[in-house]
């Protein structure tokens, strides 16, 4: 059992998507431009706000008019518009009981993510909540679990990543850490088993079978 587990959050241990979505919908009216159809929200949650906006801006002046009016809805409602993955809860007690550390590494901005996470019952089970600054623009989940390593001591074999997209697999690949891909949030699995992903979870509780956990290190499984 991997003795630091390092979750992300959104598509992981929360569905964002109602919250984003509005949030991003407001930020294109603002600058006059139609709604993101629903059928391409998965590709918006999880990259670095500004990559995905730049896809739909004419400029780098027009992404920053967009990030700030997304920010000032997400700050005033969107970041209370989620819900817990069912499962999610009685996870990470699990988890807690067995004496496995816990944090979130997430490309949220940092504040909003400590916002979710110390309103959530289940957010004192985290010692450590990693996000990025209000200016980043391009994914740090290498440089996240890096420093996560550090903050806890602890070495790269005894930790695990635990998230939805290729940001994840890969950051946690970069620094040796084993890389579980779940597939309740936003990626798909085509997406996860191309980075690499070292383990997939189709529920929570399947993070604790020993595929996923590194008893089968060798081993890539989706639980039926």
């Amino acid at each position: 059992m991997p003795r630091l587990w390092l979750f992300d959050l959104d598509g992981t241990l929360v569905d964002s998507a109602p919250g984003i979505h509005a949030s991003i919908d407001h930020a294109l009216a603002t600058l006059g431009r139609p709604p993101l159809p629903v059928a391409r929200l998965p590709r918006w949650i999880g990259p670095p706000l500004r990559q995905s906006f730049a896809e739909v801006c004419a400029d780098a002046a027009e992404v920053e008019r967009a990030v700030d009016a997304y920010r000032a809805r997400y700050a005033a409602h969107g970041w209370a518009e989620h819900r817990v993955y069912l499962g999610i809860p009685e996870l990470l007690r699990q988890l807690a009981a067995q004496g496995a550390r816990l944090a979130v590494v997430t490309s949220k901005v940092e504040r909003y993510a400590r916002q979710i996470v110390q309103a959530a019952s289940w957010g004192q089970s985290f010692s450590a909540v990693y996000g990025v600054g209000e200016t980043s623009a391009h994914s740090e989940k290498a440089a996240q679990i890096a420093q996560a390593l550090r903050d806890f001591a602890i070495p790269a074999r005894a930790a695990v990543m635990v998230g939805d997209r290729s940001y994840d697999i890969e950051g946690a690949h970069a620094n040796g850490v084993r890389g579980v891909g779940v597939l309740w949030g936003y990626g798909a699995r085509e997406e996860l088993a191309g980075a690499g992903a070292d383990a997939l979870a189709a529920r929570p509780a399947d993070l604790l079978l020993p595929a996923a956990c590194g008893d089968n290190a060798s081993l890539t499984k989706e639980s039926a």
